[in-house]
């Protein structure tokens, strides 16, 4: 496992620990255990040099360098609030520990966003008719963009967030998306797991054939989004406001080309020159309270719709969050035209 590469053993020596915060070189930081396996101390270059001005030796346990008050995460109960002032602070690798306070990980801010204690559904289901014939022998999620399939953008945006599962519903070419999974799946730190809908359940009703959640909150994402979604932010909006439910929303804006008036009772009020209106459309992308997933029926066609006409007819909160960053639906061929050179543009 490459957090392996940050730990060392207290009682190994000064000189080994200079040799692997060498290799480490822009990384370089060590969190020291004991014969326990539990996080002692943290030891960087800065550590070993002033160890060296009190006296101590390249032969002397690494542990009479060490700092001895590391910070560290409780994978259990990560507070994203917290995490959010280490990254800001500029403090680049922080260990995860579990309850016992043994290394389990680490997050490297460079190449992990964040840790979300949330679990992850991409529906893949779909046939993708209007890309035909692209999507005649190959599911739509598996579409190359780049050097990547959809899903796979998809995927490495979730992980980096720090998500611990993901789960891929299918049905049309199911074998392929299973192939695919197995193919990379040993690349990712998240768990991923296939679930096929023997039926077409509609745009959510295939979550209520996951039952093994880990998570109190669920992100549910359309599979054929291209997008820069800060989930880290839509989260915090979403626990900050104690929402039940919240769905990613995408500004459309219309330009009237004309003054526009407004009358009452036939007599000119005002008018307004060559207005523009910005509406707010569905984006595709669901985060909810675990206990929520409860309203969808299993096995019955569902929409995401009718799950959010259930929460407002149960008076239950419902939130929205605006993105006005990044956002592609790839349902014609122009989208998916569009996503191929907006990759190349670095666009998301």
């Amino acid at each position: 496992m490459a957090y392996k590469k940050h730990v060392i053993s207290e009682n190994q020596t000064v000189k080994s620990a200079l040799i692997m915060l060498d290799a480490l070189a822009y990384d370089a930081i060590l969190f020291t255990i004991n014969n326990s396996g539990v996080l002692t101390g943290s030891v960087t270059d800065g550590d070993v040099r002033r160890g060296f001005v009190k006296g101590i030796t390249i032969e002397d346990p690494v542990k009479k360098v060490s700092y001895k008050s590391p910070r560290s995460f409780l994978i259990d109960n990560v507070d994203i609030n917290q995490l959010v002032e280490f990254r800001e602070a500029k403090i680049g690798i922080v260990p995860i520990v579990d309850s016992q306070n043994r290394i389990i990980d680490v997050i490297n801010f460079r190449l992990r966003k964040s840790l979300l204690p949330i679990d992850v559904v991409i529906m893949a289901g779909g046939k993708g008719m209007r890309l035909r014939p692209l999507t005649e022998t190959i599911p739509k999620p598996l579409l190359m963009v780049g050097d990547k399939t959809i899903l796979e953008h998809n995927m490495r945006r979730h992980e980096s967030y720090g998500v611990q599962s993901i789960h891929i519903t299918t049905n049309y070419l199911s074998e392929k998306i299973d192939e695919f999974v197995s193919e990379i799946g040993h690349s990712f730190r998240t768990k991923i797991k296939t679930v096929k809908e023997e039926d077409f359940l509609g745009t959510i009703g295939a979550v209520g054939l996951i039952k093994e959640f880990n998570q109190d909150y669920v992100l549910v994402s359309n599979s054929d989004l291209l997008t820069d979604v800060d989930y880290e932010a839509f989260f915090l909006d979403f626990i900050k406001n104690d929402a039940d439910m919240s769905v990613v929303s995408i500004p459309y804006s219309v330009d009237i080309p004309y003054a526009i008036m407004d009358i009452e009772e036939n007599y000119l009020q005002s008018f307004h020159e060559k207005p523009r209106y910005t509406y707010f459309s569905n984006g595709g992308i669901y985060l909810l309270k675990k206990e929520v997933l409860n309203n969808i029926p299993v096995n019955q066609p569902y929409s995401a719709t009718d799950l959010m006409q259930k929460l407002i007819s149960d008076k239950r909160k419902i939130r929205t969050f605006a993105h006005k960053g990044y956002w592609l639906d790839i349902g014609q061929h122009q989208d998916y035209n569009k996503a191929q050179e907006d990759i190349k543009r670095k666009q998301f």
